[in-house]
């Protein structure tokens, strides 16, 4: 990623800029077209109960979250490269599994952007998806390429929630409801759960934001409080997004409609407001999946870039290949590649345990990776705890890929 100049060099206010990015970053990069179709199936599913999981999901991604940055940030090395400092060559499988997966579903993103277009102006499938990946193209091709994604993810990130709020507060939803379950549910379910949770911590978008300040060089013990405070943030982003989005479907549901079509998002915001509900919903879906092109783009590539000096020196080409490539399969396929997003999603399931493994043993076993860091042992606890329920992500999604074979 090409930058003009580090935040130090620029001040507070090139870092707050840098720091807001990396939150927004990691925050759409998980806020896709796979995102709004889950929240609503689940919302339709479970009604006021959803709100528990969304919660539950919330609390555990912070406790992934919070050690990544930090281990990542104080490191200031990559999760590839920590990976192959800890045991030589697991860097560059983590490297190939994250790249793969964030390659099929970057086709998932493209296909969403004209499924958005389409709705917003009722434009041609294969045309939209073209469009948004020359658009994401150019962000990349930019003199200043690192501040235009910055700038773009945080608009677009800030124009989603504003737009899916307003049909929350057009569908009124009984919260009331909503807030007690939350805190106690009359059904939990665990699927919901863990599906959430792989959903916004799982393949390369648990690296995204992280990567992101290393690139820029804000890393070190000395950021500590800057990397921990963005980190969660990041989440609490998400986690508002899901809820307004919950809220929006919610408050149709609960007033007795039945989401029956292949679009249920696209007919509860029509639902919520009319003709300018299916406006909306499409120009949230193009916004959400366009900055997911942008952020499995950039960081799958900062997989990449570390391992030679030659591939950080063509590291913008490879970005505009990596997206040119997702298009191209987009428009000769016609459609997302329904068995590789199966196997990219087990893939990422797997990813998570191994990759997330691999930074917790650094935290607790390699201070010297850390400058000599003192690691905090409550960090320690949760994030071990949460390791264990992304191993048992890990065991379900290996039924993703033996489902492939039947």
């Amino acid at each position: 990623m090409t930058e003009t100049s580090t935040p130090r060099q620029n001040g507070s206010k090139g870092k707050r800029s840098t720091l807001l990015g990396a939150v927004f970053l990691m925050a759409t990069s998980a806020i896709g077209p796979g995102f709004i179709t889950q929240t609503t199936q689940f919302t339709t599913q479970l009604g006021a109960a959803f709100a528990f999981a969304i919660l539950v999901s919330i609390l555990v991604d912070i406790a992934v979250q919070l050690n990544v940055w930090r281990v990542i940030g104080v490191s200031g090395m990559r999760a590839q490269d920590l990976g192959n400092k800890v045991l030589p060559g697991l860097g560059y499988v983590m490297a190939a599994l994250v790249v793969f997966g964030g390659l099929v579903f970057n086709i998932g993103n493209i296909a969403g952007t004209s499924l958005g277009l389409d709705a917003l102006f009722g434009l041609d499938a294969k045309i939209g998806g073209t469009l948004s990946a020359v658009i994401a193209i150019g962000i990349f091709l930019s003199r200043r390429a690192g501040v235009a994604m910055d700038r773009i993810v945080v608009v677009l990130g800030i124009v989603m929630i504003a737009l899916t709020a307003f049909v929350a507060f057009s569908s009124a939803p009984p919260v009331g409801q909503a807030l007690v379950q939350a805190v106690w549910p009359s059904e939990v379910d665990f699927l919901a759960i863990t599906t959430l949770i792989g959903g916004t911590v799982g393949g390369y978008i648990t690296y995204a934001g992280a990567h992101r300040l290393v690139d820029a060089g804000v890393t070190g013990p000395d950021q500590i409080t800057d990397v921990s405070r963005s980190s969660v943030v990041s989440l609490l982003v998400t986690g508002v997004m899901r809820l307004v989005l919950f809220l929006a479907v919610f408050g149709v549901v609960a007033g007795g409609v039945a989401l029956s079509s292949a679009n249920p998002t696209a007919e509860a915001f029509q639902h919520a407001a009319g003709e300018i509900g299916v406006r909306l919903f499409g120009m949230i879906l193009w916004a959400a999946s366009i900055t997911s092109v942008v952020g499995a783009a950039y960081t799958s590539v900062s997989f990449l870039v570390t391992f030679s000096r030659s591939l950080e020196k063509a590291r913008n080409w490879l970005v505009v290949a990596f997206v040119a490539i997702s298009a191209l399969v987009f428009v000769l396929l016609d459609q997302a590649p329904t068995t590789l997003l199966v196997l990219a999603g087990a893939l990422n399931g797997l990813i998570l345990p191994v990759g997330f493994g691999v930074l917790m043993f650094v935290a607790a076993r390699r201070g010297d990776l850390l400058g000599g860091y003192r690691y905090p042992r409550w960090l320690l606890v949760i994030g071990a705890v949460a390791w264990l329920l992304t191993v048992y992500l890990g065991v379900n999604s290996v039924g993703g890929i033996a489902a492939l074979w039947k």
